[in-house]
């Protein structure tokens, strides 16, 4: 089993991507691999194994083998970042492209930054970031190659007031991590190209480091801004008594590659978990074993394990015989023989990791700290691993798909783990010790395209026209990329109808009562939002049909950093009156789309709640009117692009609607628009909406072509 193998296997991972990944072989290797991430990730780990001579040359480099872990580590890195959501709304601006390099420094000329005893401390990890709220996208853009940009930080050496050194120097290992990130063609010298930041202060090992020293050099960078779009590496977290599973230096806001994640300390989306480095699975070359019976069902092979757990082991051990073999360290070893290399039972002696490779499963237990550096050696060794450490956050979970190759047991079921392991198919088994990478594409080359399956939330903003909301309900229900419908009901005077009235759907319907009728509401950042496209759509836009609905959806997809909408307005400039106007008239041109029925990403309504510019928010709120313009002014500003507007229909009008139910019919309501506006470009000191002459529709949408071939029928007519 070979899952993992090219991560931990160092000349001999070169040699197999070349031939599997680079050459794009297409033989039987099972990817493990979550179904989503198909698309995902390798010629960088090839371009960076040619190790050319850029980037700095900190302190002397490390074999070969070792390097290779780290250039590999780094792109899955980077891969398990885009999985989880940083760059599946990335802006689409095109940067020219040149070549970097770094100038080469020796570790033993650096400055030197003394820190005094009150230098500002970062706060504490925020557990509640996720891409949407602590990371900064639009940091991120485009060059031709379609690569991210990552700046290192100087060397510098960091000393307290009284000349004491903060850290030891940086490790062999961090150095690989940074050497393998500045050789490969992601590496800018150019602060202002980067969108992530790695600092040269090595948190690798949490045992060496001056907690709240290293929390104050961090705050020091000249990026940090709270740690946004900074990336720490950090594989041995914790230390005595409590051992905690996450770093303990403070980081505000900063992304966290940890080795020893655990359900209570992940920030899902955001953090990226990581294997625990092993040295011997870089140094021990190990012959290719395929799926095949095995001496031994079962071994464990780690040393120094609670007592509890060894008890545990060896009762397995005397109840199943020698189908199971527990080794420990060996006390009875030749003087000059490695005892790392060595594991004993009772008085036989055997080589590690060798052995591993004769055992069907072996036992990866949890330790003082959750992730543990056999799992490393297990996975070179082809040997399907028993994973028993309750909360452990498994290496790249939310990229690769453990359950193909791995068996998770609770802790407290140790005493049935023979009988479940027996209970595994033979067929199966041989699966988990199949498993490889197979031929895949870069990460960083993945189209920015949401995917279809997510599907897009509908949110209703409502207040009291209940039949039209349900007919709005029974309408949007019918768009098959409908995922979610959440209600947000705006009246705190009148409770929502009972649940057995409301329209049964196919998808979940969720209530969200508000404590302000406040037009803003529906620009909440809501929990139960889980999607990445959001449909705003008012309680009386019930002339959109399925197709119509369905066809926004996908050119959302396409533009996922635009509003996409379908009744379009303009902004004028009036000569006569020297100021804004807004036009709602049939014209050439849009610059806005009406957020009464748009798509727009969710991040948006981050943005909208929390980072609107001035007061507008509480104007808008106070004059319950313009929100949708201020979205759009807000979309336009952060992106520099303009909006979609999607079919074409020329009136946008609810042949229902009355004056008196109806907020957008108030003859004040349009004056009040255009002063919403000038208002909004006096705030933003600029006028960011951009005007276009074009809509998207259907390819076939005026073909005379049979209904049913066309993709989006149902288009509404002029």
């Amino acid at each position: 089993m070979a899952l993992l193998k090219s991560l931990f296997s160092g000349e001999r991972c070169c040699t197999w991507m070349k031939e599997h990944i680079c050459q794009g072989h297409q033989g039987n290797h099972l990817l493990l691999q979550k179904t989503h991430e198909e698309e995902v990730a390798s010629s960088i780990m090839c371009a960076s194994a040619k190790y050319n001579t850029r980037g700095p040359a900190l302190i002397p480099r490390m074999k070969t083998k070792h390097r290779i872990y780290y250039i590999t580590l780094f792109s899955i890195v980077l891969l398990g970042l885009i999985a989880t959501g940083m760059f599946q709304f990335w802006p689409h601006s095109i940067e020219s492209s040149s070549d970097w390099t770094v100038e080469k420094r020796s570790v033993h000329d650096v400055p030197v930054v003394k820190l005094p005893a009150d230098s500002p401390i970062p706060e504490r990890g925020d557990l509640s970031c996720r891409m949407h709220t602590c990371f900064d996208v639009y940091r991120c853009g485009f060059n031709p190659k379609n690569k991210i940009k990552v700046y290192i930080y100087s060397l510098k050496k960091y000393v307290d007031e009284y000349g004491m050194l903060v850290s030891n120097t940086i490790s062999r290992e961090y150095n690989e991590l940074l050497t393998a990130i500045s050789d490969s063609d992601f590496y800018t010298d150019d602060v202002n190209r980067a969108c992530l930041f790695v600092p040269s202060i090595d948190v690798l090992n949490q045992n060496t480091l001056r907690i709240k020293e290293t929390a104050q050099a961090l705050a020091q960078l000249s990026r940090w801004d709270r740690g946004t779009n900074h990336l720490l590496f950090n594989m041995l977290p914790g230390g005595p008594p409590d051992y905690n599973t996450a770093l303990d230096v403070p980081r505000d806001r900063a992304l966290l590659a940890g080795g020893g994640f655990s359900t209570w300390t992940y920030r899902q989306g955001y953090d990226v978990s990581i294997p625990v480095y092993s040295p011997l699975s870089a140094e021990v070359e190990l012959p290719e074993r395929g799926p095949s019976p095995r001496r031994y069902f079962i071994l464990s092979s780690q040393m120094a394990l609670h007592p509890e757990y060894r008890s545990d082991l060896e009762a397995l051990q005397a109840e199943n015989g020698e189908s199971v073999l527990i080794l420990d360290k060996c006390t009875n070893l030749s003087e000059g023989v490695p005892s790392v290399r060595k594991r004993c039972h009772k008085n036989q002696v055997f080589d590690y990791p060798q052995v591993l490779q004769e055992a069907t499963f072996c036992i990866v237990l949890r330790g003082a700290r959750l992730g543990q550096a056999v799992l490393s050696d297990v996975l070179q060794a082809g040997c399907v691993p028993i994973v028993i450490a309750d909360s452990y956050i498994l290496p790249f979970s939310e990229v690769l798909d453990w359950k193909r190759a791995s068996v998770v047991i609770p802790e407290e079921k140790m005493p049935e783990m023979y009988s479940i392991l027996q209970s595994i198919p033979q067929r199966q088994i041989e699966e988990m010790q199949r498993q490889k990478w197979s031929s895949v594409s870069n990460p960083l080359f993945l189209p920015l395209i949401p995917p279809q399956s997510q599907g897009f939330t509908a949110i209703v903003l409502t207040y009291d026209r209940v039949e039209s909301l349900f007919r709005v309900i029974t309408e949007v229900s019918k768009v098959p990329s409908l995922s979610k419908l959440l209600v947000v009901w705006n009246n705190q005077n009148k409770n929502p109808p009972e649940d057995s009235l409301w329209p049964k759907i196919r998808v979940p319907l969720k209530v969200v009562k508000t404590t302000e009728n406040k037009l803003s509401n529906r620009f909440f950042p809501y929990d139960e939002i889980e999607t990445e496209a959001v449909l705003a759509i008012d309680d009386d836009i019930i002339m959109l049909t399925s197709d119509e609905l369905q066809f926004g959806y996908e050119v959302w997809r396409e533009f996922p950093d635009r509003l996409v909408g379908y009744p379009g307005r303009l902004h004028l400039w009036d000569h006569e009156m020297n100021k804004w106007k807004y036009e709602s008239e049939w014209t050439n041109e849009v610059s806005m789309v009406l957020t009464g029925a748009a798509f727009y990403h969710k991040y948006f309504n981050y943005l909208y709640t929390y980072k609107m510019p001035g007061d507008i928010k509480n104007w808008v709120d106070a004059h319950m009117n313009c929100e949708d313009i201020a979205m759009n002014f807000l979309v336009a500003n952060v992106t520099g692009k303009a909006v979609i507007k999607v079919t074409p229909r020329k009136k946008f009008k609810c042949p229902e609607c009355t004056a008196i139910d109806g907020l957008s019919l108030d003859q004040t309501h349009m004056v009040e628009r255009s002063e919403c506006i000038n208002k909004f470009a006096s705030v933003f000191g600029t006028m960011p909406l951009k005007v276009v002459e074009h809509r998207a529709d259907p390819v076939l949408y005026k073909d005379d072509f049979p209904e049913k071939l066309k993709s989006f029928p149902n288009i509404g007519s002029l």
